[in-house]
């Protein structure tokens, strides 16, 4: 049987592009303030989920939905016993400020489709969900089942995937829809650490509160911070001198009798490439420390505006540890917080290849508190380093599809961001960002390419059709 899988991609563009902007529209990030037995990650994620069910159940696949908080598509022979898994998720990361339109209205170009999860995961997914579609309308035959399965909180703890995997068969090998080609073969382990202490002051200054951060994967673009001064114009006089000699920020300072409200703006990235991005708080923090604070306001300052400050490989922490194959662990700073009288709070995110360990990080973080009295954990779901071998037939098929149809170079590749791929044994992540386009991934004013959407479509296609047939 032979298909023009390019042709079937084109002739589907239309109504691919109207059943994305549907998808887009939803704002599907996790609210736990919201979340119910109903909705366990709150209303948006449920929403996308069932959205994406719907229109499976519009063309007439064969569905099932977890407790709302994950579900799936198959097509296939129904007495194949083993199945072929693409995992995908719906849920997206919070917009941030500085959009320059509507984040969660989908605006289609000339040549990108811009909104928040366009091509973080929903375009991809449903690029995915369309090589479905040729699959089943063109009856193309198939030795094993294959399901599509969508996430709902891939952006926090890969709680919808860790129940599916509680009650499902876990596939035999797969991919997911969700990083760049050629394949990513190889994650880096992800793990966070926190620092958590009670928040007071003792000085001259007093910093009432200061934040930055919407979750432990994004390098913040904003930080905001109040302080009370008897100091107002030296500050704001210094304040002024350190933006004109860091121009690769931006900020600003309002002032209110003795209370000074700072603004910072950084670049806002993925948390897995920090070194692409300005982190806005620790800039903040790397100027507040210079001034008369006291208490854990002083610790807290000093920590984030030195150790941590302008370091994405943990270098100063003594945990710069690279490894051959999967390369260096990378550092992000992704929540800060202080409260005066509450709490003050700090989160990193690191991703760590083969050879150094969360408790060797932990220990390096602990090396640089001087007098804060506060103790470094572990928090969130850890996840230990992922590697496919180039010689497995998964990754020789995608990467031989990948040439085909694009006639690109197809080579094996290890990252630091981490995909529900490494949740099977066999498993990787495969597109649907090509090597030349730029990536959005978490950052304001997140699109994708049209035509890297389409040429993905008629890529996925053909690759699950194969992996059916290898062993």
């Amino acid at each position: 049987m032979t298909i023009d899988w390019k042709k079937e991609a084109q002739t589907r563009q239309t109504s691919f592009i109207n059943d994305l902007k549907h998808l887009l529209a939803i704002e599907s990030v996790r609210d736990d303030t919201q979340a119910s037995a109903d909705a366990p990650l709150g209303p948006g994620p449920k929403e996308a989920l069932l959205a994406m069910l719907r229109l499976a159940e519009r063309d007439g696949f064969t569905t099932k939905n977890i407790d709302n908080i994950v579900g799936y598509i198959e097509i296939g022979p129904k007495d194949a016993k083993d199945y072929v898994a693409i995992l995908s998720h719906v849920d997206v990361m919070p917009a941030g400020e500085g959009w320059e339109t509507a984040p969660f209205e989908p605006v289609v170009t000339e040549d990108k489709i811009i909104a928040r999860g366009a091509s973080d995961d929903k375009g991809p997914g449903m690029a995915a969900y369309y090589a479905f579609k040729i699959l089943a309308e063109l009856d193309v035959p198939l030795k094993r089942r294959v399901r599509l399965i969508f996430g709902t909180d891939e952006e926090n703890d890969w709680l919808g995937m860790t129940r599916y995997f509680e009650v499902e068969p876990a596939p035999i090998f797969g991919f997911s829809p969700d990083a760049e080609y050629p394949i990513i073969n190889g994650e880096k382990g992800n793990v966070q650490v926190e620092l958590k202490s009670q928040a007071n002051n003792s000085g001259t200054e007093t910093l009432v509160t200061f934040e930055a951060g919407l979750r432990t994967n994004m390098v913040p673009g904003i930080a905001r911070a109040t302080v009370k001064s008897a100091q107002v114009d030296n500050l704001t006089a210094e304040f002024e001198k350190f933006l004109a000699v860091n121009p690769q920020i931006s900020g600003a300072i309002e002032t209110n009798g003795d209370e000074m409200h700072f603004v910072v703006n950084g670049k806002q990235v993925h948390g897995a490439m920090p070194e692409t991005g300005e982190n806005a708080g620790t800039y903040l923090a790397h100027f507040l420390q210079n001034f008369a604070f006291g208490g854990t306001a002083k610790s807290f300052l000093t920590y984030l505006g030195t150790p941590a400050h302008q370091d994405t490989i943990g270098q100063k922490f003594g945990v710069n540890y690279t490894d051959d194959v999967m390369g260096p662990l990378s550092m992000n700073v992704g929540i800060q917080k202080f409260v005066d009288g509450e709490e003050a709070f700090i989160n990193f995110n690191f991703r760590y290849p083969k050879g150094i360990t969360p408790d060797e990080i932990v220990t390096g973080l602990a090396s640089q508190l001087g007098d804060w009295d506060v103790v470094p954990t572990v928090g969130g779901h850890a996840q230990v380093p992922h590697y496919v071998s180039p010689t497995d037939p998964v990754v020789d098929t995608l990467l031989r599809v990948y040439h085909e149809q694009t006639g690109l170079p197809a080579h094996d590749q290890v990252i630091g961001g981490g995909t529900y791929g490494r949740l099977m044994a066999r498993g990787v992540a495969f597109g649907a960002l090509f090597p030349d386009s730029p990536d959005t991934m978490h950052q304001v004013n997140e699109f994708a390419l049209l035509d890297d959407l389409y040429r993905s479509i008629a890529i996925y296609a053909q690759a699950i059709a194969e992996l059916t047939a290898i062993d």
